[in-house]
Parts: C-alpha cells; structure tokens; sequence
C-alpha cells in the first residue's frame, strides 16, 4: 500500500494540503457502516459459491477486510469482483495448488499453482516464521501467484512470535521506469513489520510507485482528479486523468504509474525505480517466475505474480525485551521532536492504521458505492448480503 509513511499533522487538517481528507476519496464521499463479521461471512459466502475451500476462503475475506479496518479501501472489498470475475473467468483456480519445489532448513520454494494469493501467501508466511523460531532466519520466494491484498498482513503475521517480518510482491506492470514511456515494472509492495514495547508495533507497508492501482482504481470510481505526480499518458506526459492512465497500461499503450519519487532524478525517482527493480529481482526473477512485463503478460491467462517472504527472530541477536523497548523509545524520541510550524503530531508508519483498526473493531466504513457493487456481485452468485 501507499501512504504509509512518517508524517506530521498539521494544526489545522482541513486547511492543509496534507490532510487525510483531501487525499482519500472515502472521506468525501457517502458510506456506510457493516459488521465486520457479517462482511465476512458474506465475502467468505461468495468465494465458496465459486468452489474456493472454507478455510482459504476466510483467509482471502480476512485480507481484504483488514485492508478497510486499516483504512486501506483500495486494497478491501472493493476488490472483491477482481477476484470473484477471475475465479469465475478460470483465470483463478478456486483451490489452491500449494506445493513446495524445494527447501531447506532456512527456505522455501513454492508455486502457487494459479491459485488466490492469499491462502497461498498466509501459507508461505506461517512456514517461515516456523523456520525462523527454529533456525532464527527463514526466507521464502513463491510464483505461479496472484495479487495478494496488503502486503503487511503477511509481514505482521510475525509479530505474534517476537519476530521481524517482511513482505514483497510484483505485480501488474504498471509503473514506468525513470527515464522511460512505456510500464514495465508492478507497483511492487514492500512491507516490514517490528514488534515494540510502546502502543503499537512498527509496520512499514508501502509501495515502490508514488501510488498503488488500487488508489487509482480508487479515485477513478469516484470520478476524482488525480495529482499530475501519480502518473502519466500514453505519451509519457503528467496526467490527472486516473481512467485514462489504467486503460493505457492495461491496453500497453505507453505511460502508467511513476516510481516512487516521481519522473526524473531530481526528486529521487529512479531511487524508486531501483526498489521496484529490488522486489522484481527477489520475487520474480529468485523463484524461477514471471517478472516486468511478463507479470499478467498475456490476456486471459494466469498472472504468474511472485512474492517474498522472511522473518527474523530477534533473540539470535539481542533479547526481545531490549529490542522492543530500545524501538519504543526511538519511536517516541521521534514523536518528542519539535514540530514544524503549523504541525502538532509526528505519525511512524503503521499508528494509523492501528488506530483505524481499533476503532473499526467491530464495525467498518464501506463506500456506498462498494457496498452496492458487492451486494450486485453476491446476488450474481446467490449469496445474500447480510452485514
């Protein structure tokens, strides 16, 4: 995801530019609040209507909702056609084909066998961090995937155990490389998860592009303008237009998302471009895969997304405690320093979304239009919505 980043508030939110709210389509426009637990039994519902098994199913619903509990709702149930229209297309397999190719002690090679990426991925994740109580490091590249939701959920899976996770991903290719026209590299998530002894743990979950397709796909359905640093056109020029950037890369007709930092040298973009190319390098190209434009390389066929995964446990170099509790008093020597002017809160990545999630334990914030698209897509499967 994109967004998450350490960042102040200003005094003044709604005056800012900085604002949450000018930011998040979401906020501006009408929504509704569902039951966590309805949502998910309606979202697990229509994924075994379409063959997909119970428990890979509540995992695929579980990763989606916990994307809109953390405020996330480019990466939730708004999603939930792009798979529902996979599986139903055959593009997807319902069950998932999980099988490893080869281990060791400390790895693991797996193919998804076409399958969702998330049973596939929360599978990976869990043996690693198993390895990695075991044996302190553990790594595992997957391919033969699919899109799997947020990339934190999987790096925050290690948090329950005391370790250091990590999540990575390719994708879809739409982000342009510096210097360059046409997309060849996916948005690319990399998320890091820490656990601390302060409120909440640190989780870094961010893409390597300026803004996910999600964020698109986002501002898009809401008819909304997007900032002429997110992408550009066929021609390789800045855009607003967030429907004309996803039918060009989706078409390859040139233009796409910017890498993180935007176009050029300048402002750091080709720092973005080499991170792209980072998590290209250790999922795609590290499990034997499809990476850059090979990614969802021909119409209707499988998508072949690869992914990383580790973990780390932290007593193979210092005790838990002492590193919790030297993360903590980093974090709040960080929110202890003096503002800029017209700032009064300093966030590390991850509070946010913590806060988000807390306060939608129970009951979440859908967008109407969300909301009326997966009431369509259950009636379409003869599930009936009932959250």
């Amino acid at each position: 995801m994109d967004g998450d980043r350490f960042e102040t508030r200003p005094t003044n939110p709604m005056n800012s530019t900085n604002s949450t709210n000018s930011t998040n389509p979401t906020n501006s426009m009408n929504s509704t609040k569902v039951s966590v637990q309805g949502l998910a039994r309606f979202v697990t519902a229509c994924f075994t209507s379409l063959g997909v098994s119970e428990e890979d199913a509540r995992i695929t619903a579980d990763v989606l909702i916990e994307a809109d509990r953390r405020g996330i709702a480019s990466h939730g149930v708004a999603r939930l056609k792009r798979y529902t229209d996979g599986i139903a297309t055959g593009v997807i397999l319902p069950e998932t084909r999980y099988k490893v190719l080869r281990e060791t002690a400390n790895t693991l090679l797996v193919t998804g066998g076409n399958g969702l990426g998330q049973p596939v991925s929360h599978r990976a994740m869990r043996s690693v961090i198993d390895k990695a109580k075991e044996k302190d490091v553990a790594l595992a590249a997957v391919r033969d995937s699919n899109h799997y939701g947020i990339a934190g959920y999987y790096a925050m899976m290690a948090l329950t155990d005391g370790l250091i996770g990590l999540s990575a991903s390719n994708a879809f290719p739409l982000v342009v490389p510096t210097f360059s026209k046409d997309a060849l590299l996916g948005t690319n998530p990399i998320a890091v998860a820490a656990p601390t002894s302060g409120a909440m743990p640190f989780v870094l979950d961010m893409a390597t592009s300026t803004v996910t397709r999600g964020k698109l796909e986002e501002y898009n359905r809401h008819g909304m303008p997007i900032p002429p640093v997110w992408g550009t056109d066929a021609h390789g020029s800045p855009t607003t237009d967030a429907a004309a950037v996803l039918k060009d890369v989706v078409a390859r007709r040139g233009g796409g998302l910017l890498p993180l930092g935007g176009a050029g040298e300048e402002t750091g973009g080709h720092k973005g471009f080499g991170l792209a190319m980072l998590v290209e390098i250790l999922t795609g190209i590290l499990s034997g895969g499809a990476f850059g434009p090979h990614v969802y390389g021909r119409p209707n066929a499988p998508a072949n997304v690869c992914h990383f995964f580790a973990a780390i446990r932290i007593e193979a170099f210092i005790p838990l405690d002492e590193f919790t509790a030297a993360l903590a008093a980093f974090v709040e020597l960080l929110h202890g320093s003096e503002k800029a002017k017209g700032y009064d809160r300093s966030y590390v990545h991850g509070e946010k979304e913590f806060q988000r999630a807390k306060e939608q334990q129970e009951h979440v914030q859908i967008a109407d239009k969300v909301v009326s698209e997966i009431e369509r897509i259950g009636k379409g499967l003869g599930v009936t919505a009932d959250f």
